[in-house]
């Protein structure tokens, strides 16, 4: 099992326009394990707003991939679902989409996007968080 995840390694950081007020902001914490082409983990997208969209979690699974292309090394996708909670005065909850795309270098810094419920944010900074490559074997 350990040769099948050498190399794997944690992955933190933003996707968004960190700063800017109001706007929303996906931190990402993920179980990257390149010889897999596999990505896993959690998605907090936080938005300085009252109501269910200001502090989501999803679990995430995807894809990365190698470019080859100039400073973009690396490309992501990222897929979950969460439960949106409708405010009142309606009442009930169901199963909301989340997916993510980025295109970044090794360092884990470039250019995304992402959406969620009724929101579509692209063309924001990527951004690592602290020091990226963590190795988990």
């Amino acid at each position: 099992m350990s040769e099948l995840l050498a190399g794997a390694y944690l992955a933190k950081g933003t996707i968004g326009n960190v700063g800017t007020p109001g706007a929303p902001i996906a931190t990402f914490s993920l179980v990257v394990v390149p010889s897999q082409n596999s990505v896993s983990g959690t998605v907090v997208i936080t938005q300085a707003i009252p109501g269910p969209d200001s502090h989501i979690v999803v679990q995430v699974t995807g894809k990365i991939y190698a470019t080859g292309i100039g400073n973009v090394t690396k490309v992501v996708s990222l897929q979950g679902q969460y439960v949106h909670s409708v405010p009142p005065p309606a009442i009930g909850s169901f199963l909301a989409n989340f997916d993510a795309h980025l295109a970044i270098d090794n360092a884990w810094n470039g250019t995304g996007g992402f959406s969620y419920f009724n929101h579509n944010v692209e063309n924001v900074p990527v951004a690592a968080i602290k020091n990226l490559k963590e190795e988990l074997v």
